[in-house]
C-alpha cells in the first residue's frame, strides 16, 4: 500500500512494548507506514518486528544495528533510508507510548498545512505531562527555558521527541553533521532546522510516561545536553545556514 508517511521508531529493549504501539500505528484510517531501529536489543525486539512484518508486508520495515549506539544515529540512520525510499513525511516517535499514536494525524495536518517541522509540544499550553515525578517534570521544562536562553530559539518544548518533518527539511540538513545522540541531538535538531530558515510550529499534545520496559535516560545523557547546547550555540557562529540548490 502507497503512503507517504513514515514513523520512524528507535528501539532497545522494547519487547513489551513494540507489537503493541506497532498495532497502534497501523489501527488507524489514515496511512503510515513503519520503520523500526533497532541496536540489537538482546530481549529479542527485533524478533517481534520480523514476526509482524509478514502480517504488515510492505507496511512495517525494520533495520538492525549491531549494539546501542545512541538515539540520534538510530534517528539519522531512519531519515537517511525515509529519504532514500522517497517519504515526504517523516516521523519521530517514541515505542514506549509517551507519545500517543493518535496525535500522528495532528502533526501530519500541520505539515501539510505549511509548517516544515511539526513539535508534540508538552509546555505549549502550560505542562502537559502525565505520570512523571516532579523533579523530572522540573528538569526537563527548565531544560527548554535553558535552551531558549542560550540559543535564542522560541521552542517550548526543546527536548521533545515526537515530530513531523517534510522531506525537505532533512534533505536540506547535511544529516553527517549532527554529532550528538541524546537530548542534545533533539536541541540540535530543531535549532538547526529553524536557522536554515524553515518554518517550525508546536503542537500541544499529552505526554505519558511509559508503564512497560525501562527508560533510557542517564546521568550522562543530561550532561551532554547541558554542555552540548552551548557548543550548538557557539559552533552555529562560524557556520553557513545558507540553503543550496539539491
Amino acid at each position: 500500500m502507497l503512503a507517504d508517511s513514515i514513523v520512524i521508531i528507535p528501539t532497545y529493549n522494547e519487547k513489551e512494548n513494540i507489537e503493541n504501539i506497532i498495532r497502534k500505528v497501523f489501527s488507524f484510517i489514515d496511512v503510515f507506514h513503519v520503520l523500526v531501529v533497532d541496536d540489537g536489543s538482546p530481549d529479542g525486539t527485533a524478533d517481534i518486528v520480523k514476526h509482524l512484518q509478514s502480517e504488515y508486508n510492505g507496511l512495517l520495515h525494520l533495520e538492525e544495528r549491531k549494539g546501542k549506539l545512541g538515539l540520534g544515529t538510530a534517528y539519522i540512520h531512519g531519515f537517511k533510508w525515509a529519504l532514500e525510499h522517497k517519504y515526504e513525511y517523516i516521523f519521530e516517535m517514541d515505542a514506549d507510548f509517551s507519545h500517543n499514536p493518535a496525535d500522528l494525524s495532528r502533526l501530519k495536518s500541520a505539515c501539510v498545512n505549511g509548517a516544515d517541522l511539526a513539535i508534540g509540544s508538552r509546555y505549549i499550553k502550560g505542562v502537559n505531562v502525565v505520570n512523571w515525578p516532579m523533579s523530572r517534570v522540573l528538569m526537563s521544562y527548565f531544560a527548554s527555558v535553558y535552551v531558549r536562553f542560550i540559543t535564542g530559539i522560541n521552542i517550548q518544548d526543546a527536548t521533545a521527541g515526537f515530530k513531523c518533518y517534510r522531506s525537505l527539511v532533512l534533505e536540506t540538513i547535511p544529516l553527517d553533521k549532527i554529532k550528538f545522540i541524546g537530548y542534545a541531538f533533539q536541541i540540535e535538531m530543531k535549532f538547526t532546522t529553524i536557522k536554515y530558515g524553515f518554518n517550525v510550529v508546536e503542537i500541544p499534545i499529552i505526554f505519558t510516561d511509559r508503564t512497560e520496559g525501562t527508560s533510557k535516560m542517564s546521568t550522562k545523557i543530561f550532561k551532554e545536553a547541558f554542555w552540548g547546547v552551548i557548543q550548538i550555540k557557539l559552533e552555529s557562529i562560524f557556520r553557513d545556514y545558507s540553503r543550496r540548490p539539491l
